[in-house]
């Protein structure tokens, strides 16, 4: 027969449950108004943002010509221009060839489709050139009759182009003054807080900066090796424009998912255009095989040694930050699961028992 219950037993846990509840309640609400506010500040938060990654990738940089005697000013202003540089130089490697061979490519996709209009209308399918065209007709009444939501949808990408321009542009600057007067701030922070924040909101910090460092060294890693792997692929079946492809990819990496489905379907449409619907299928399982490789074994590899996350937990948190909020979500979830490992690990270090205060506490002295 099993032992009664202690009603003061029972009690006290009910009470600490009730407790217990409360708190994660408070922290629930406090977190859900932090992030509404930072919802509400997007527009100045997310060029903060893309500064800071930015500046994680030109530190370095900055930071050895600085130790070789350049001025701070001096040396942020370097950086900046020799990055604006490397980043027109990456759009020039990729459009120049593109725009020497978009005759060939205008051709290509010429010949693709007549090659689509020859087969619809054999067997199995047999579809006449007179129902293409009824097909065309009425696709093209279907555009008139819905331009006002063309317009709109215009409008709208106009509108994501402006505001793309404008984060870049406020990151750029941010990225500058980051580099010229970053290592200014933390002595700051620490002499603008009171009591012990002045101590743990610096260190916080400090590991913080190193935190993005790899998560953005570990994009970088795994963006070569994709740019890699798929250029060598595109040369070994024959396809033109390799080099614009590789550097595509290897750009495109920063942006999850919608990054790589874009640089593949270009690889995907120039394999086409260019060789044939053979080599269009043979490209299109070289980006299939590199991309599963790269997001099921190689990123969570490469991050997890860089951040120091489990991959399970770098796969939760893509997962996660895409269902939440998309692509934005998507790029920010390993860099916020990071922080929040920082966070977490350093309240762990203040509420750990030291081991000459455990060896010496009375309930250690009771078992012994």
């Amino acid at each position: 027969m099993s032992a009664p219950l202690s009603p003061t037993r029972a009690r006290a846990a009910l009470r600490t449950s009730a407790r217990t509840s409360v708190d994660v309640l408070l922290v629930i609400v406090m977190l859900s108004a932090t992030l509404w506010l930072l919802g509400q500040m997007w527009s100045v938060v997310w060029p903060l943002v893309v500064g800071l990654l930015l500046t994680t990738l030109t530190w370095p940089l900055a930071r050895f010509l600085r130790r070789h005697g350049w001025p701070p000013a001096l040396a942020a202003s370097a950086v900046t221009v020799l990055f604006l540089l490397v980043a027109v130089g990456v759009v020039a490697l990729i459009a120049v060839p593109v725009a020497s061979q978009s005759g060939e490519l205008t051709d290509g996709v010429v010949e693709g489709i007549q090659r689509l209009r020859e087969w619809a209308a054999g067997p199995p399918l047999n579809i006449g050139d007179d129902q293409i065209t009824k097909a065309m007709d009425t696709a093209v009444a279907r555009a008139q009759d819905g331009v006002g939501s063309m317009v709109t949808a215009v409008v709208t990408g106009v509108s994501t182009v402006v505001n793309g321009l404008i984060t870049a542009i406020l990151a750029l600057f941010l990225m500058f003054f980051f580099l010229k007067d970053g290592p200014r701030f933390l002595p700051w922070l620490a002499r603008q807080l009171p009591g012990r924040l002045a101590t743990d909101i610096p260190t916080v910090a400090a590991r913080s900066w190193d935190t993005l460092g790899a998560f953005v060294r570990s994009q970088a890693a795994v963006g070569l090796l994709d740019a890699v792997a798929i250029g060598l692929g595109l040369w070994i079946v024959g396809v033109p424009l390799v080099l614009p492809l590789a550097v595509l990819t290897f750009v495109s990496a920063f942006v999850p998912i919608i990054g790589a489905l874009f640089a593949g379907f270009v690889a995907v449409l120039i394999a086409l255009v260019s060789n044939g619907l053979t080599d269009a299928l043979i490209v299109l399982g070289i980006i299939v095989l590199v991309q599963q490789l790269e997001g099921n074994v190689f990123q969570p590899m490469i991050q997890s040694r860089g951040l120091g996350l489990h991959a399970a937990v770098i796969l939760l948190a893509v997962t996660l930050g895409g269902n939440l909020a998309g692509i934005v979500g998507s790029l920010l979830a390993v860099p916020v699961a990071a922080l929040i490992a920082v966070v977490w690990n350093y309240v762990r270090e203040q509420l750990s028992v030291p081991p000459g205060e455990l060896e010496n506490s009375p309930t250690t002295s009771t078992h012994s």
